[in-house]
């Protein structure tokens, strides 16, 4: 009979991957997110009610 068995134990797996609500609860991108969306916004209010 073949032996299947392993001298070591298997590694636990490596950090688990983090997905993209992660990234949004970062404080820089979350501010960076705020800033680009307040230009986004002022340009759009300039362009409905001053052009």
């Amino acid at each position: 009979m073949v032996d299947t068995s392993r001298g070591e134990a298997p590694a636990p797996p490596a950090e688990e991957s983090r997905g993209c609500l992660f990234a949004l609860s970062q404080p820089p991108l979350m501010i960076f997110l705020t800033v680009i969306g307040g230009l986004l916004l002022m340009a759009a209010l300039h362009d409905l009610f001053l052009l």
